[in-house]
């Protein structure tokens, strides 16, 4: 059977022998950008057409989705565009796919140099908006969201649309310059005191810095980048993971991926004009620090204490160049959360802290030991043969875990985005004597059954699995597994809904030396695989819903594979041969009987379930008000209660946990490895459900389970 790289190949180098000798003449004509252009989408679609696990069809409806997407991506708040400048591109909604089949860019050329216009337009909106003191006593208000939004009318409309825009960020800048002043005169009374009307005009001269920046970094902005954009809305409808990577930005994600930069350690996505957080980079700044998550959107980023910069509508490359940068240096994002809140999150720049990466155990003293093991991703080093695998050092944790006495074990991937397909193949068969873990299916052949063959159980007592939306990919194969076998009882909230695999395809490898003249033309990243749980039902869209679950301060929010851009739908296949746990069998509807009885008794989890519902009733109230009393009532409103919820955090009964006293020998003198294994104990401790987890080990599954001195 053919590797699906030497597939691809195949077909873009008979395409490119079409390019060549055939009607469409390219190489010997027309040696000029616009040639290189006209390659570059149909060496792409056709790639899409052949290689993509479910493939498109390129019609009127198809079109119309394309020009839905990219207007959203090149103009998400309707700042830009009149609504009779999108009346006169709706001519283009239906002819994309003639376009493209055509080698043709007639409506990206239209398009772009329209946005480019209105941006210059837009440019003298804001200087002459910000030349003058806001009315902040007015009891107007502002949208937010920009679907809710509509184009403006005209100009005049438009003007006042950037005239509230402007208003609502000086707003902000104002109110943190006057909790700055305040806490200065807490510190020191004879402290500088600035009038109202003096902060007013600093607040408005920091937003006309940001905006002075902007503009500036717009006006690098060339066709090529805009051209990036509107073939990943291309690309995007296919779906959310499939994509084109020019050369520049294919360099920048090997650096990302590969960890060799000095940064934050988050991964980014453009998306509705936004720079979004997809995932935490285990062991990173962004995962010691805490605060920032997946589904954030970054809107500012500063240099220490320097002026922040807007990002929004910023090109994914120019933001993610401001937020690295050199270790044991500062940047502070300023994020918007799911819930609509915002906050500013200081993050010092460092290489990525590799222990922190990895598998990571501790005893919880409660009733009895439980073994408690944190897994933040399915690493794998293939490179090296000596190197760290996952699946190998979960073994090993639950073998140091078997010998400190555990009688139970609690397995943690909340906020696991996955990785190695293979380790968490090798993870499952620990916990199982032997049979099918997952499926893995490409568009056109069976499914491939991937087995668990090692009779051995390493571990046959007790087990309990934490997941939560965050969790995704590899974490639900593992999940998912262990949940059909009903070896385990998964516990959380559902999970991330990721049941796709993607591959890299370089174009200048696919394509002939004879088209060396246009090179390089970049990569294309394209789904070729889906996963499918033994059960059948595929891990897309739906991820894992646990047998327990949880309140989440989240729960009520947009969140995961299916709010992306057409995401591939859920389906089914037949089930996999596999025979249930037989070794204790679990009483699911006991233990979500008993869960739910002390769930309801818990005065933690209530609060996490009123919290979730104040953070959705935020998230859908988009409009805030532009008048300063009003704004300060809000935001005070919104601080009681999260101070609330702060200090009921600290009447959580505290667990006993412990580390392995050969995990602490090992950190030897080291005094940073020693402060991050006290911090990794000390948000335990506290941890509600790692409580809930415990709970049930103890009361239910040691009732139906294999009994302690079974447990190997």
């Amino acid at each position: 059977m053919l590797s699906l790289t030497t597939r691809f190949k195949i077909i873009l180098s008979v395409f490119a022998v079409i390019l060549l000798t055939g009607s469409f003449i390219l190489y010997s004509r027309d040696n000029s950008p616009e040639g290189k252009n006209q390659i570059l989408i149909k060496a792409l679609m056709q790639g899409l057409n052949s290689g993509h696990y479910q493939p498109e069809k390129v019609d009127d409806a198809f079109s119309q989705k394309v020009f839905d997407l990219y207007l959203d991506r090149i103009d998400f708040n309707k700042k830009f565009l009149l609504a009779s400048d999108v009346q006169a591109l709706r001519k283009y909604r239906t002819a994309i796919d003639d376009q493209l089949r055509q080698g043709s860019f007639e409506f990206f050329d239209v398009s772009s140099d329209l946005i480019g216009q209105r941006m210059k337009d837009s440019e003298a909106y804001y200087k002459e908006i910000l030349d003058k003191p806001f009315d902040f006593s007015k009891d107007e208000t502002i949208e937010t969201d920009g679907k809710k939004l509509a184009y403006a009318k005209d100009k005049a409309d438009l003007k006042e649309d950037w005239r509230k825009q402007l208003k609502y960020q000086t707003l902000i800048r104002l109110v943190d310059l006057q909790e700055e002043q305040q806490k200065a005169l807490e510190k020191d009374s004879k402290a500088a005191q600035k009038t109202p009307a003096e902060l007013e005009k600093e607040a408005r001269e920091k937003v006309k810095k940001t905006y002075d920046d902007l503009y500036s970094r717009l006006a690098k902005i060339n066709k090529d980048d805009r051209r990036t954009t509107y073939i990943n809305a291309i690309t995007n409808v296919y779906d959310p993971h499939t994509g084109y990577f020019p050369p520049k930005d294919k360099s920048n994600f090997d650096i990302e991926f590969t960890g060799r930069l000095e940064g934050i350690g988050a991964s980014l996505q453009e998306k509705d004009g936004q720079i979004k957080v997809m995932e935490i980079v285990p062991g990173s700044p962004s995962y010691l620090q805490g605060d920032l998550k997946p589904g954030d959107a970054i809107q500012k980023v500063a240099q220490g204490n320097g002026e922040p910069v807007l990002v929004e509508g910023m090109r994914l490359d120019d933001a993610i160049q401001l937020i690295r940068g050199k270790k044991g240096t500062e940047v502070r994002l300023t994020v918007k959360k799911p819930d609509g809140s915002s906050k500013v999150i200081p993050i010092v720049r460092d290489i990525i802290v590799l222990d922190e990466g990895y598998a990571q155990s501790a005893i919880i003293n409660d009733k009895e030991k439980i073994g408690y093991i944190k897994l933040p991703g399915f690493y794998a080093d293939f490179q090296n043969k000596d190197g760290r695998f996952s699946g190998a050092d979960v073994k090993q944790e639950i073998e140091k875990l078997k010998k400190a006495g555990m009688e139970g074990l609690i397995l943690d991937l909340r906020n696991n985005g996955g990785g190695s397909l293979s380790d968490a193949v090798e993870m499952a068969g620990l916990f199982i004597e032997q049979g099918p873990i997952v499926q893995v299916k490409t568009a056109s052949g069976k499914a491939v059954v991937l087995d668990d063959r090692d009779t051995q159980v390493q571990y046959s007592g007790p087990l309990v699995i934490l997941v939560n939306a965050n969790s995704a990919s590899a974490s639900e194969i593992l999940a998912a597994a262990m949940q059909d076998y009903k070896r385990a009882v998964i516990v959380g909230s559902p999970t991330y809904g990721k049941g796709t695999v993607q591959q890299f395809f370089e174009l200048d490898d696919a394509l002939p030396s004879q088209f060396n003249a246009f090179k390089p033309f970049g990569a294309l990243k394209l789904t070729t695989q889906k996963f499918y749980r033994i059960n059948g039902g595929t891990t897309q869209l739906r991820g894992v819903t646990p047998d327990v679950i949880l309140p989440d301060a989240y729960a009520y929010l947009e969140f995961g594979e299916k709010e992306q851009d057409y995401p591939l739908p859920f389906d089914e296949i037949s089930p996999a041969k596999y025979a249930t746990w037989k070794n204790g069998k679990i009483n699911f509807q006991q233990i979500q009987a008993n869960s739910k009885t002390r769930i309801a008794m818990n005065e933690n989890f209530k609060l996490i379930e009123e919290s979730a519902e104040r953070l959705k009733k935020q998230s859908d109230k988009t409009e805030r008000s532009l008048k300063l009393e009003k704004y300060m009532a809000e935001e005070a409103k919104a601080e009681a209660i999260s101070k609330r919820y702060e200090a009921a955090q600290k009447n959580i009964p505290v667990l006993d946990i412990k580390r392995l006293q050969q995990d602490l020998q090992a950190l030897g003198t080291d005094t940073a490895k020693v402060a991050r294994s006290k911090e990794f104990v000390k948000s335990l401790t506290q941890d509600v459900y790692v409580e809930e987890a415990v709970a049930i080990i103890e009361n239910d599954l040691h009732t139906v389970a294999t009994v302690k001195k079974g447990v190997k």
